[in-house]
């Protein structure tokens, strides 16, 4: 009888200190993100094999590794180097179709027009009856890993307490790594990949040609088959080799740090929350905690890249804030004028800014917002010279 109590006592214990153990692990605050431009990992990998990734990502690609026939670039990092690989630089690549007034039509091949070719009778040139151009800059990749692990119930939160009028648009899009699977958008100036893996396979073969297990089909040369100067069989990045290796570096990346924060910064950074920027830019995530399975079950959330906070100052929702470029992709027609709210993270590497790179300095950036920002610019527009300039001085400490 007093072993039986015993055990009853016991029992109830464990009852008792179970639920308190799990509240603790349920409870615990999340730690910031590792930040640095040091070629440093994040710890998602080891740096040995951090280090064979950025050699992959660095790669310069020749035809006899299936380069082209049509490409815009011969590495990752050509496009994707300031300072360090990975984050971003003054590339563009060109994009062009038709609106006639209700529906937007791609020119022949699909928007993208590579502005390279392996034999010059290939080149692709934007045919006639195409009026709607633009060029697209590249995107920092650095801290990928940390965006790609936000959880779409995060993601659509934020957004739904947006105010009406400045309300983004979250799109569902197939992620090539599971098959018959979708999740939110989160990566491209138009929110057309989920993941990192499907994010390596759509730049592989659009921008340098190189088709692999997701993405087996070559380009076109505005239409027209480029095989008789394809030379290398398809896939040519048999297994997906190169597209994991891109993926995995981009996960491993650490995010962009911060410059030097002084008084100015500071004030600028208020004024940028009370006028209304940081609706879009969302200052702060808490990415999933490690163990979630995301991805449509391809891949589980790190210890590295869960419960970790993040400053990406973008929503990774399309806005039309009136600088749209007029192509469409995964959205639909109504995404026509809308772009991703471009993360500011690392913003104070760029020289070249807005989606065309056309402007060349934050105020001229702020001031061509209209569309759903326009009563923020009203407000900007409002304020002294010196409160502008602290708005400006925050940007560039970002």
């Amino acid at each position: 009888m007093k072993l039986l109590k015993g055990l009853v006592l016991l029992f109830f214990a464990a009852v008792l200190i179970v639920p308190a153990i799990t509240s603790t692990v349920e409870s615990q605050a999340p730690t910031a993100a590792p930040t640095g431009f040091d070629n440093l990992t994040n710890g998602h990998t080891d740096q040995a094999t951090f280090d064979a990734n950025k050699d992959a990502f660095d790669e310069v690609e020749q035809i006899a590794d299936g380069l082209g026939p049509v490409y815009n670039a011969q590495s990752c990092r050509e496009c994707h180097q300031n300072p360090v690989t990975g984050a971003i630089s003054q590339i563009t690549e060109l994009r062009a179709g038709h609106f006639n007034g209700v529906t937007f039509v791609d020119q022949a091949g699909g928007s993208l027009n590579n502005d390279r070719a392996i034999d010059a009778s290939i080149q692709e040139r934007i045919p006639a009856g195409n009026e709607v151009r633009t060029f697209r800059t590249s995107l920092n990749t650095l801290g990928d890993g940390f965006v790609e692990s936000i959880s779409n119930t995060d993601l659509a939160n934020n957004v739904a307490a947006q105010p009406a009028g400045q309300r983004g648009t979250l799109i569902a899009v197939a992620v090539f790594e599971a098959p018959g699977q979708t999740r939110t958008g989160r990566f491209g100036w138009k929110d057309q990949q989920a993941s990192l893996v499907s994010f390596s396979a759509d730049a592989y073969v659009n921008e340098m040609g190189i088709t692999s297990d997701l993405q087996p089909t070559e380009n076109t040369s505005v239409g027209n088959s480029v095989a008789a100067f394809d030379t290398v069989p398809d896939p040519e990045d048999a297994g997906n080799v190169d597209v994991q290796a891109f993926a995995d570096f981009m996960r491993a990346t650490k995010a962009p740090p911060r410059g030097p924060i002084n008084a100015s910064v500071t004030n600028g950074n208020n004024l940028f929350n009370a006028i209304g920027c940081n609706i879009c830019h969302t200052p702060q995530f808490t990415t999933a905690p490690a163990g979630t399975v995301i991805n449509g079950g391809a891949i589980t959330v790190s210890a590295a890249l869960g419960n970790k906070t993040i400053r990406p100052f973008s929503d990774f929702a399309l806005h039309d804030v009136g600088t749209g470029d007029g192509i469409v992709q995964n959205g639909g027609q109504g995404s026509r004028n809308q772009l991703r709210t471009p993360p500011l993270w690392g913003m104070r590497t760029r020289d070249r800014l807005m989606h065309d790179g056309e402007n060349v300095n934050r105020n001229e950036s702020i001031l061509r917002h209209a569309g759903q920002a326009n009563g923020i610019i009203a407000t900007y527009n409002g304020l002294a010279a010196a409160q502008k300039t602290d708005i400006i001085n925050f940007l560039n400490s970002l």
